[in-house]
């Protein structure tokens, strides 16, 4: 049963995350991150169609605007300037995603012949791609709340810049693979390992992209089939399980996104589907026994497990997705017995937010440490829709 958190909190959260982070009163320097903001551009979006009050439309399109501005352009501490694209100041903010985006890091991005520090690239600039797919798909909810094909446009451009310079092939006639983290101006790799679920990202993220891109002649040229033919290749045999709570919501979201592309004609089967909940199910089996819910605030990271309890919010809202419509789900009752197996841990959703929401546990280090995305992600968690549904 779909639980309503009353509009109040998350627009206490949310208007806290404003002025914390320099969005509302607007900051000469606002603190601005692509994932945290991805969430919050969804949340934003979600409060204006749940209370019908603009002020938070018009939130998050400032929003979006100020992380272009900001993340899409070279550091305050760089030698560089301007758009990290590389285009003029006019044709930068007609096209400010086609550079890529920066993720926000506290330290500069490490240079070529720099040796990998493990320890500090955590917090050194640069460009990750699944924070890249966040940011797309919180452009393409954009479009679909406002009807204006710019930020789907936009969407499709840093799709596209995006996977020229993450994907490539490691030698004639080898699979292809992608770096985990780029520098800024995606020149070199930062991390030339592949992120367990980056081909996942691109797979659900593409095609969610041309599906809204579909609904309009202006953009029916604005296809990704290429894109989406490379990362299918790249999913190919590839095993998406994994025990890190904020993976296993990722796969329960995704499964939510690509039951609502199923229903729109999207992916011929439920194959991908049945793949998402079998690691689900494999994840929160292996999560479930380790009783990391058990220990307190100060051994826990807040925003990955409201990782998992978003993910656990999209797994409620599967159900009825499949019953409202029927006809490509109708052959598939096992796939329904493994998704009511995923059900048995719904209740880990209620645990991870009551025990976020109490003020003691936000006093403790390892909340303030990560305040901000911690704060959003709460917020996502207590209303999800603005950021699950297509």
């Amino acid at each position: 049963m779909e639980q309503r958190t009353p509009a109040p909190l998350v627009e206490k959260i949310m208007t806290q995350f404003a002025r914390l982070t320099g969005l509302s009163p607007t900051s000469t320097v606002p603190r601005r991150y692509l994932w945290t903001d991805a969430f919050a551009v969804c949340n934003f979006l979600g409060l204006y169609q749940e209370t019908g009050d603009r002020k938070f439309k018009d939130l998050a399109l400032r929003l979006v605007d100020q992380v272009h501005s900001v993340l899409g352009r070279h550091r305050r501490d760089d030698y560089r300037t301007g758009w990290i694209s590389g285009l003029d100041e006019e044709e930068g903010k007609l096209h400010p995603t086609q550079g890529g985006l920066r993720i926000g890091k506290q330290l500069k991005e490490r240079s070529p012949g720099d040796p990998i520090n493990e320890r500090l690239e955590w917090d050194r600039d640069g460009q990750y791609y699944h924070y890249l797919a966040k940011w797309m798909h919180a452009l393409n909810r954009v479009t679909k709340v406002t009807g204006d094909f710019t930020y789907n446009r936009w969407a499709i451009e840093l799709a596209r810049t995006a996977h020229a310079k993450f994907v490539y092939a490691p030698s004639s006639g080898s699979q292809k693979r992608m770096y985990w983290k780029m520098s800024i101006d995606l020149s070199y790799p930062l991390v030339p390992t592949m992120g367990l679920h980056d081909p996942l990202d691109g797979l659900v993220t593409y095609s969610q992209l041309h599906a809204t891109a579909a609904e309009t002649p202006e953009q029916s040229t604005a296809d990704l089939e290429a894109e989406i033919a490379d990362v299918t290749d790249l999913c190919k045999g590839k095993s998406w399980a994994t025990d890190d709570p904020l993976g296993i919501g990722s796969l329960l979201s995704d499964a939510f996104r690509v039951a609502q592309l199923i229903v729109k004609g999207y992916f011929a089967g439920t194959g991908l589907l049945g793949d998402l909940v079998d690691a689900s199910l494999v994840g929160l089996e292996a999560f479930a026994k380790e009783d990391s819910l058990d220990l307190s605030a100060n051994y826990r990271l807040a925003f990955r497990e409201l990782g998992l309890s978003i993910g656990l919010g999209a797994l409620d809202r599967l159900p009825a997705l499949i019953e409202r419509n029927a006809p490509p789900f109708v052959k598939e009752h096992a796939l329904r017995v493994r998704i009511n197996a995923l059900k048995n841990y719904e209740a880990l959703k209620d645990v991870i937010d009551k025990f976020w929401l109490q003020d003691w546990n936000q006093e403790a280090q390892s909340w303030i440490a990560h305040r901000d995305i911690n704060m959003v992600m709460l917020a996502t968690s207590l209303s999800p829709d603005g950021y699950l549904r297509l």
